[in-house]
């Protein structure tokens, strides 16, 4: 029998399904009912997209697709029945929700906890996990502390989405011998419908059972998903078809810098400048962002996320960068940020941290 598990109590699908649980913690409650929901058969959810590409929305998505994403899941990664998980992210949000689902789908024990940023650190939480998802800030809070890093070297399947993961995350957990996955999905797709297994820092990603891929004219990818409500999902990604079943990633169409006329793909892009902003700002997040320009449309500018205000720091930057890239992609500016504005799943919202920099 199935059941989640609290830190100080557990329930089985039995209890929370005849409302036989106390929820006094709001994100406990709101987690439970969610599962009670689903166990009494609700058939409609409604969902909020995370926000990082646009103005976040309501959309409703109904049980069969996340019965079918859960199902596609499971194939990819020959999941058994009775699997032991771990929910470390927040449940108001698709990739939270997910998690639970998939739990009661496969008849899972799960290990619920509030979404940290080392959701590794609690004692209690110690297990040989078979599935487990993460966002890249967690598994590198994870990766930094040796007694994580060894709980995380006990997990058999770790996705990790949300956002992606830098070149060194990724090089650290091949280096570690992880057996972890970045996730490519969206919430009209109910979550990822395509997984790329981490061996370095080349993503190549291969879809889950049953869906099917192309391209547009300008290279959109567009998706056909049974997890998905629209026969054709039509996408802003730029990727590169390898195979009926396999891309790569290039980044998104409306984040494309148009710079005196020269393209400049920001996604692209940052893994290049990583190590020159990691040798100057440590494990500082940053993006790259096109800031409006009178002579060249759109000017480059560099983000940090930094408590100080160093520019003369910022200039030596600049000056390693230039050794890395071509000159036009060469950020005309640095902006430092105190603090990144997130999106409620934890994203970057990157139009409202430079607004917070003015």
């Amino acid at each position: 029998m199935g059941k989640i598990i609290l830190e100080h109590i557990s329930y089985t699908f039995d209890q929370i399904k005849n409302g036989n649980w106390d929820g006094n913690d709001p994100y406990v409650k709101e987690s439970l009912q969610f599962c009670q929901n689903w166990l009494q058969g609700q058939d409609s959810f409604d969902l909020q997209t995370s926000g990082s590409t646009g103005i976040p929305k309501t959309i409703s998505v109904n049980r069969r697709q996340m019965e079918i994403s859960a199902a596609a899941t499971a194939k990819f990664f020959g999941i058994e029945n009775h699997p032991m998980l771990l929910c470390c992210l927040n449940t108001a949000m698709i990739a939270g929700k997910m998690m639970l689902v998939r739990a009661m789908e496969w008849n899972a024990e799960m290990i619920l906890t509030k979404p940290t940023e080392n959701p590794l650190e609690d004692l209690w939480v110690d297990t040989k996990f078979d599935f487990v998802a993460m966002v890249p800030m967690q598994v590198a809070a994870c990766l930094s502390q040796d007694f994580s890093l060894q709980k995380l070297k006990k997990i058999k399947n770790l996705i990790i989405g949300g956002a992606p993961s830098s070149i060194s995350l990724l090089e650290n957990l091949a280096k570690e011998d992880i057996h972890s996955f970045q996730t490519y999905g969206m919430t009209e797709t109910v979550s990822h419908i395509a997984l790329a297994k981490i061996e370095g820092s080349n993503l190549v990603y291969e879809t889950l059972p049953g869906v099917t891929i192309g391209t547009d004219q300008e290279n959109k990818l567009w998706i056909e998903a049974p997890m998905a409500k629209e026969k054709r999902l039509q996408t802003n990604d730029l990727v590169t078809i390898l195979a009926e079943n396999r891309f790569t990633w290039i980044g998104r169409a409306d984040f494309t810098i148009n710079s005196g006329g020269f393209k400049i793909q920001p996604e692209s892009l940052e893994p290049q400048i990583s190590p020159a902003i990691e040798e100057h700002f440590g494990k500082s997040r940053f993006f790259l962002f096109g800031l409006e320009d009178l002579k060249l449309g759109q000017k480059l500018v560099l983000v940090i996320e930094s408590k100080q205000a160093d520019h003369q720091k910022s200039k030596r930057l600049l000056d390693s960068i230039s050794d890395l890239v071509h000159k036009y992609q060469i950020p005309k500016e640095v902006i430092l940020v105190r603090e990144f504005v997130e999106t409620p799943s934890g994203k970057i919202n990157k139009s409202e941290t430079i607004k917070s920099a003015k």
